[in-house]
């Protein structure tokens, strides 16, 4: 069984190659962007399965979703994610995408989940899928948009505009906007108030 695994974080990376090698006849591939997933899909492809990380660089949120289908040759490919909403995990499985893992997931839970997706089935937790429903939107991110979100998450991290603007795939002036927007929107003084205030709240 080969698996192709991409996100921007290596120790992500490392724990669920380490989950998964664990396993028998499992054979792992790292990605740490969006394009290095693409151009392995096309060099080493298809994989059995293909895990991307829903915010890492280049991903552009479910349009690289469904890129990654196609590019895939019709092989399972779902999305893993520390952040994103039910909204997302739902609109990504009614796409066709083989699964949406929470990065909280347990280490069983997400070998098993594999198992679910490589053999053709959508696997999403329960609990998360149905816990959210019941929860109220956050107030701080009621005021924000899907784009104003991912800026910033990507401004909690530390990054620079033009790093968030690669991260993207966006013009570097188009992230200044959603900087100045989503700050005026939290009420927050510069970027680095509105990370505060994000971190504060419990947001990401």
């Amino acid at each position: 069984m080969r698996i192709l695994i991409a996100d921007d974080h290596d120790l992500v990376l490392d724990t669920l190659q380490a989950y998964l090698e664990g396993q028998p006849e499992t054979q792992v591939c790292k990605a740490s962007t969006y394009e290095a997933a693409a151009e392995a899909m096309r060099d080493e492809g298809p994989f059995d399965l293909v895990l991307l990380d829903f915010s890492m660089p280049g991903m552009q949120g479910l349009e690289g979703l469904k890129q990654a289908m196609d590019l895939n040759g019709g092989q399972p490919v779902g999305l893993m994610s520390g952040s994103a909403p039910r909204q997302v995990a739902e609109e990504a499985l009614a796409m066709g995408a083989a699964g949406f893992l929470p990065k909280t997931l347990a280490a069983k839970s997400f070998v098993l989940a594999v198992g679910f997706m490589v053999a053709g089935e959508q696997y999403a937790p329960v609990n998360f899928m149905t816990e959210r429903e019941e929860e109220t939107i956050h107030p701080l991110a009621s005021k924000l948009s899907t784009r104003e979100m991912q800026v910033l998450e990507a401004l909690c991290r530390g990054q620079s505009n033009k790093e968030i603007a690669r991260e993207l795939d966006l013009q570097e002036v188009t992230i200044k906007l959603h900087v100045k927007t989503l700050t005026r929107k939290l009420n927050a003084r510069n970027r680095t108030h509105a990370a505060m205030i994000a971190k504060q709240a419990g947001l990401f």
